[in-house]
C-alpha cells in the first residue's frame, strides 16, 4: 500500500502539459494522393497516416485530414525519438496476410510486439491491415542499445505517449483505448478543460479498477489477471469466445495480463429466461446411503510416458497428447463430483483404470480386475473401447456410461449414451421450429438434397431456395423468398463457408426491415470461420441445437470456486463434463435402488452445463434425449430458449 501511495503522489507531482503543437484540417481535392498531401506540408506520408489512420484505406474528395503544421520547428512533436542504435538495425519487409496478428508476427520473426510497433509507428494507434507492408527488425539482438533515461517531465518512465484527439472522441473513449482512467488522463493533462479535435494529449498505459460498470448496465470491464486464458474467461463470464473477441478486437494480438476487456453484463441484460419445468433435483431425493462402487475407465496412456523421462519431458508428452489432456481434464471433474457427493452424505469407492485407448487393453482390464458389486462404469471415452467395455459387462448387467461418444451404439442392454446423436439434435431443432412457426414465413436454404427433403417434409409450408450449380445463392432469390408483412424464419443448412457468408451478410442487411431470425439444425465448424460475421449472427438471433450450454456464473458459483481452489484454473469443457456425468450417476444411485431404476423416472436432471433425460432404446440400452436450443442475442450472449 505504501508503494501505491508513493506512486500516486509522484503522479500528482510530475504531471505534464498538453502539447503546443498546432494542427489544421486539409480538405482533400479531386485526384490528390496521400503522398502529394504529405509533400505539400513537408511531412512524411507515415506522419500523415499517424494522425489519420483511416487514410491507409484510401482518401476521398472533400474528406478532412488532420495535418501538423510545424513539425520541423516544435521539438515536442518528437514523442517517439529514434534510439541511437536504431541506425544500425536492418529490416525485412513483410506483407500482412489474412488473419496475421502482431503476436503471430512476433513469434514468426522472433521479435517483440513492441519492437514491431517501434519501427512501424502507425501500429501504436491502428490495427494491422491485410496487404500492407511493414518493417520487421532483423538484427536487434546484435545492436548495442543505450538505456533510456527518464526525462525531467517523466521521472518515473511511465511510457508516456501522445494521442491526437479526433472528431467525436471523448475522454471516456481515449481512457478506454489506453487502459487508463479518466482521472489519470486529467492528471497527465492538467490544463485540459474542453476536449477539441486536433488537440494532442499525454497518455500512458496504466491500471484501472478491476471491474468498472460502464454503458448503463449492459457491460462491465474486467482486468485480465496473470495466468488467465481466453478459455478460462469464457467460462468465468459464461460467454462464447466469439463474443469476447468481437467485443475486444485487440484480442487478435493475444491475451495479456493487465488488459482491460469489455464484458457483457449478463446479470442485467434483458435475456429471456428459460426454465425446465420437468427438472428433477435429485439432491432432495437422496435415500440410499450405501457406499457407491464406481469404476472410471479413461485413456490416460501412461504407457507412453517413459519411466526415465524427466518431469519436463513428461509434461511435454502430456501437452502433445490431446487424448491424455482430455482424460486428465475429465478425471479432474470426476474428483470434484465425488467430493460434492461426499458433502451430501454419499460415500463412494472409485477405481481408476487406464484403457490406453485400445479395445485389447479394455478386455485385459475386464479379465484381471474384480467387477463384483460395481454399481456403474463411467467410460471409456472412445466409441470402440466403450462398446467393448459394455459388451464385456453386459452379462453381469453392470451399467456402462458413455460420457463423450455421440454415435449410436449397437444393441447393448447395459449401455447408457449421455450424448445425443446428430440426428437427435437436428430433430429437436425442427420440432422447435414447427411448434413455434405460427404466423411466420419459413424459408429453407440447404445445399444437401437429403436435408432439404427432410426439412420440406417436416415444414410443408416453407419456401425452398436451392443453391445454383456454383453453390451460391443470388440475392434476388433470397429477396423473393422473404415476406415483409410477417416475421421471417430462415433455416440455413450448409458446411460451405462461401454460401454461409453470402446468406448471413444479405439477411443481416434485411434483419430489421423483415424481422429475420436465422436457424440451423447443424452448427458445424464452418459457422465458426472468421469469414462469418458474429455480429451478423447476433443481429439475426441465430438459433441452433446443442448438447451443452455455457455455465451460469452465479448459479454454479460453488462448483467453479471449488474447482479453482483445487486446481488453480477455471474448469475446461471436459472437466465440466466429467463433473456433470459423474455427479448425475452418484445422485441417481443415491436416490434409487440402482441406476436402472433411477433412469426410468420421469423428468430431467440438470447440472453445470449438461442435462440428462434417458429413454430406453428399442434395440437395447438407454439414450439421453435432453437437448438445448441456444440463441444469440444482439450482444452475442448465448441464451437457452429450450
Amino acid at each position: 500500500m505504501k508503494k501505491i501511495a508513493v506512486l500516486i503522489l509522484f503522479l500528482q507531482l510530475f504531471t505534464v502539459q498538453a502539447f503546443a503543437q498546432q494542427y489544421k484540417y486539409h480538405i482533400v481535392k479531386q485526384g490528390e494522393t496521400t503522398s502529394q498531401i504529405a509533400k505539400q506540408y513537408n511531412i512524411s506520408e507515415e506522419t500523415l497516416f499517424k494522425y489519420n489512420p483511416d487514410a491507409r484505406r484510401g482518401i476521398k474528395p472533400q474528406g478532412k485530414l488532420v495535418v501538423p503544421i510545424n513539425v520541423g520547428q516544435d521539438q515536442n512533436v518528437k514523442t517517439v525519438q529514434q534510439d541511437p542504435g536504431d541506425a544500425n538495425v536492418q529490416f525485412q519487409m513483410h506483407r500482412v496476410k489474412r488473419q496475421e496478428t502482431l503476436f503471430s508476427l512476433s513469434q514468426q520473426y522472433n521479435v517483440s510486439i513492441e519492437d514491431i510497433k517501434r519501427f512501424n509507428k502507425h501500429l501504436y494507434s491502428a490495427e494491422l491491415r491485410r496487404g500492407e507492408r511493414i518493417r520487421i527488425p532483423k538484427n536487434l539482438a546484435t545492436v548495442q542499445k543505450t538505456e533510456p533515461v527518464p526525462s525531467a517531465s517523466n521521472p518515473l518512465d511511465l511510457s508516456v505517449k501522445e494521442h491526437l484527439v479526433l472528431p467525436q472522441e471523448t475522454l471516456y473513449g481515449i481512457s478506454r483505448k489506453y487502459n487508463i482512467t479518466i482521472a489519470d488522463l486529467q492528471r497527465l493533462n492538467p490544463t485540459l478543460e474542453t476536449l477539441k479535435p486536433g488537440m494532442v494529449l499525454k497518455v500512458r498505459n496504466g491500471n484501472v479498477e478491476k471491474v468498472v460498470e460502464v454503458e448503463g448496465n449492459l457491460f462491465k470491464y474486467y482486468q485480465v489477471q496473470p495466468q488467465e486464458t481466453l478459455f478460462s474467461l469464457t467460462r468465468r463470464f459464461g460467454i462464447s469466445r466469439d463474443s469476447l473477441v468481437s467485443l475486444n478486437p485487440a484480442l487478435a494480438d493475444g491475451l495479456k495480463s493487465g488488459m482491460v476487456l469489455k464484458i457483457p453484463n449478463v446479470d442485467s441484460a434483458e435475456i429471456e429466461e428459460y426454465t425446465e419445468s420437468a427438472t428433477v433435483n435429485l439432491e432432495n431425493r437422496i435415500s440410499n446411503y450405501s457406499t457407491k462402487n464406481l469404476v472410471v475407465m479413461l485413456p490416460f496412456n501412461k504407457n507412453r510416458i517413459v519411466a526415465t523421462d524427466s518431469s519436463s519431458n513428461a509434461a511435454d508428452r502430456i501437452k502433445n497428447d490431446k487424448v491424455m489432456q482430455v482424460s486428465l481434464d475429465f478425471y479432474s471433474g470426476v474428483l470434484i463430483a465425488v467430493d460434492s457427493a461426499k458433502a451430501r452424505g454419499i460415500s463412494s469407492k472409485v477405481t481408476i483404470l487406464d484403457t490406453e485407448g485400445n479395445s485389447g487393453k479394455v478386455n485385459v482390464l475386464l479379465n484381471t480386475h474384480n467387477f463384483d458389486d460395481v454399481d456403474a462404469v463411467i467410460g471409456p471415452l472412445l466409441q470402440s473401447t466403450v462398446e467393448t467395455a459394455a459388451r464385456g459387462l453386459e452379462r453381469r448387467n453392470i451399467p456402462v456410461v458413455s460420457p463423450l461418444t455421440s454415435k449410436e451404439a449397437g444393441s447393448i442392454s447395459n449401455f447408457l449414451q449421455t450424448v445425443p446423436t446428430d440426428e437427435m439434435l437436428a430433430n429437436a431443432m425442427i420440432s422447435y421450429i414447427s411448434e413455434n412457426s405460427a404466423g411466420k414465413n419459413l424459408v429453407i436454404i440447404a445445399d444437401n438434397y437429403e436435408k432439404r427433403r427432410k426439412l420440406s417434409a417436416a415444414l410443408p409450408s416453407a419456401k425452398v431456395v436451392s443453391p445454383g450449380e456454383s453453390g451460391t445463392i443470388s440475392q434476388g432469390a433470397m429477396a423473393a423468398a422473404l415476406d415483409n408483412s410477417r416475421p421471417n424464419w430462415v433455416i440455413l443448412e450448409s458446411d460451405k463457408i462461401g454460401l454461409l457468408s453470402n446468406a448471413t451478410s444479405y439477411f443481416n442487411s434485411r434483419a430489421d426491415s423483415h424481422k429475420i431470425t436465422l436457424f440451423t439444425t447443424d452448427r458445424n465448424k464452418s459457422f465458426e470461420s472468421d469469414i462469418i460475421s458474429n455480429s451478423h449472427l447476433g443481429k439475426l438471433n441465430f438459433h441452433y441445437p446443442s448438447v451443452d450450454r455455457a455455465f451460469d456464473l452465479v448459479k454454479n458459483r460453488s462448483f467453479i470456486k471449488k474447482y479453482e481452489e483445487k486446481y488453480g484454473v477455471t474448469p475446461s469443457r471436459f472437466a465440466v463434463r466429467g463433473f456433470d456425468v459423474t455427479y448425475d450417476v452418484l445422485l441417481r444411485l443415491a436416490s434409487a435402488q440402482d441406476l436402472y431404476s433411477s433412469i426410468n423416472e420421469e423428468g430431467t436432471t440438470q447440472y453445470v452445463e449438461n442435462k440428462f433425460d434417458y429413454d430406453h432404446r428399442p434395440g437395447g440400452g438407454y439414450m439421453n434425449k435432453a437437448i438445448y436450443i441456444l440463441a444469440y442475442d444482439r450482444n452475442l450472449n448465448l441464451k437457452v430458449v429450450q
